[in-house]
């Protein structure tokens, strides 16, 4: 194989004895502390978080009480995902999950394809964390009675749009009604805030504050990060487990009919909020190296962790929903909202504080990831040698950790990305592709032993069947659909106009055929043809704008693979030494 091939790609042997060489040559290493408590523990502090404290409400404002099924299926694709993680997670025990597999399974460019997505996936996840933290704590201080200046618990940005939508309203004489409640704040910040030069000192302190809290218990170690989170994954399980048992005495059935009232297509619209509850069991395979047991516990914390947090969801969007019309949850804090709505104003307290801890365990687990990627990445060469660097002391990647706080702490300090979390998601399902994909492959090329196997069942006659029965289903029951997908008029605008809203679908057909024949002509494994469908099912419903925002993710990240990282590749580079 020559040094130009873009897809070289590592053996599992030579992954396992090019970490056991850099351990055995390292100033540190890292600390085996994690076991399988403590892996489920960081698995549930990832999973039950924003999602269940405040993205719940959308979701179920916009599908009603059938959100509770969509936990149900976007779980059923995360397991499918879950159990091929596993079997990677067996085989090779390594830091760097999905980006260390692709490079055993596809080869160099896409796994730096997949570790330059993690990086994103995971920065711009924690932004949004942060910043729903500070404002979650914001109101907790202003609920006590302490005044804090609107300038230091504000984003630059949302202070200058609403300063410039409001001063519009008010120059045109119209009231400030017809202005949202962030903007009017946005103004009201960006007025009495102090400036320097003509700048505006405004920026999201409280973001800055938990960051760097974060960042430092990271950096002095996985022990102490691990009994944090651990203490903080009871005191959360502690309040969701008490607002399933007193809203349970709340549910009035009838709010549960209608179940869905507008149909599949509104329970669809909450995919994009409901995955974002699920994306952080990935999190778990990059700490494989701190595990006691990795090739026993990690696989199943990961399905542990997926079970427990869907009959969580489950429960409390039954709780929700039964408590109050589902009409009514399109709220920033919904289970706080129902609860104020039965004047159990107790309750509405102890969900705020609960919230902020639990988006403090989701910075956590998500900090503590993303710089074992770096390091991963740096091992081969891809990144500088700076990003793999272990602490002497503290048994951590210390550089990679540092960059890692920077890189959330200024843009939630500045910036108000909560309108791109959809790329967290869009990143994470990409992810979950390339791990089901993996898994076919390594299992075509490599016959390597490992604790735990995705069970094979012949997917040759169950997948074409299952496309096929989805497709006269849809036919049956959805006529009007299909008429609408195949007719351009007058409304909906030009022909790109309407191709553009309807490509994601068009392709995903078009693969989904592609791949229903390389199922029947090539006898692959059905769960891992499973998990890609739905993963990739997944990603259409996220939208053409997320899809150009991260194939431009994704360009940007090739630039620097092309400039640097193809060069340094230490993989490359032993390929050109033995071909010479």
């Amino acid at each position: 194989m020559k040094n130009t091939n873009l897809f070289r790609r590592k053996t599992v042997d030579q992954i396992l004895a090019e970490v056991k060489l850099q351990e055995d040559h390292a100033s540190g290493e890292l600390v085996r502390n994690l076991t399988l408590r403590d892996l489920v523990s960081m698995g549930i502090a990832a999973i039950i978080g924003a999602g269940i404290f405040s993205t719940i409400g959308n979701a179920s404002a916009a599908g009603g009480p059938a959100v509770s099924l969509l936990f149900i299926f976007t779980a059923i694709a995360c397991v499918f995902s879950a159990m091929c993680y596993a079997q990677f997670a067996s085989t090779i025990p390594i830091s760097g999950s999905a980006y260390t597999y692709a490079y055993a399974s596809f080869g160099e460019l896409v796994a730096w394809i997949i570790g330059w997505d993690l990086l994103m996936e995971y920065a711009i996840g924690n932004i949004a964390v942060a910043i729903s933290w500070s404002d979650y704590f914001t109101g907790l201080l202003v609920g006590m009675g302490l005044d804090v200046p609107l300038y230091l618990t504000m984003d630059f940005l949302s202070a200058s749009r609403g300063h410039d939508v409001v001063t519009e309203l008010l120059n045109q004489g119209k009231p400030l009604s017809e202005a949202s409640a962030l903007q009017v704040a946005g103004y009201e910040a960006w007025n009495t805030a102090p400036s320097i030069g003509g700048l505006k000192l405004v920026a999201d302190l409280p973001a800055l504050l938990i960051t760097f809290f974060v960042t430092v218990l990271v950096y002095i170690g996985i022990k102490e990060s691990k009994t944090t989170g651990n203490i903080l994954v009871l005191i959360k399980l502690v309040v969701v487990l008490l607002v399933i048992a007193v809203g349970s005495f709340y549910i009035q059935p009838s709010n549960w009919s209608p179940f869905a009232p507008n149909g599949i297509s509104g329970v669809l619209k909450g995919v994009s909020a409901v995955f974002f509850s699920y994306i952080g069991f990935d999190a778990i395979s990059t700490t494989a190296e701190e595990c006691k047991n990795p090739q026993r516990d990690l696989p199943k914390a990961m399905l542990y962790t997926l079970l427990i947090c869907t009959v969580l969801y489950v429960l409390i969007t039954l709780v929700l929903t039964g408590m109050v019309n589902y009409t009514e949850l399109a709220v920033g804090d919904p289970l706080a909202f129902v609860f104020d709505r039965v004047n159990l104003n107790f309750m509405a307290g102890i969900i705020s504080v609960s919230a902020i801890v639990a988006l403090t365990s989701v910075l956590l687990v998500f900090q503590l990831g993303q710089p074992r990627i770096w390091m991963s990445m740096s091992r081969d060469g891809l990144l500088p040698k700076a990003f793999s660097k272990i602490h002497p002391r503290f048994n951590t990647p210390s550089f990679s950790t540092v960059v890692t706080g920077l890189v959330v702490a200024i843009p939630a300090l500045f910036m108000n990305l909560t309108e791109v979390t959809d790329l967290t998601s869009i990143g994470t399902l990409f992810a979950f592709v390339l791990v089901c994909g993996g898994v076919l492959l390594l299992d075509k090329t490599e016959k390597v032993p490992g604790r735990f196997k995705v069970p094979y069942i012949n997917g040759k006659y169950i997948v074409p069947a299952l496309l096929m029965g989805i497709t006269l289903y849809i036919f049956l029951n959805n006529r009007e659909m299909i008429t609408h997908f195949f007719t351009i008029n007058q409304v909906e605008g030009n022909f790109w106009d309407v191709l553009e809203h309807k490509i994601l679908a068009i392709l995903f057909i078009v693969v989904s055929i592609w791949i229903s024949w390389l199922t029947f002509s090539k006898n692959l494994s059905l769960i891992p043809v499973l998990g890609l469908l739905t993963n990739l099912y997944l990603m259409t419903e996220l939208g053409i704008t997320n899809w150009s925002r991260f194939l431009a993710w994704l360009l940007l990240g090739l630039v620097i693979y092309f400039s640097y990282s193809y060069r340094n590749s230490k993989l490359g580079k032993l390929q050109h030494r033995t071909n010479r």
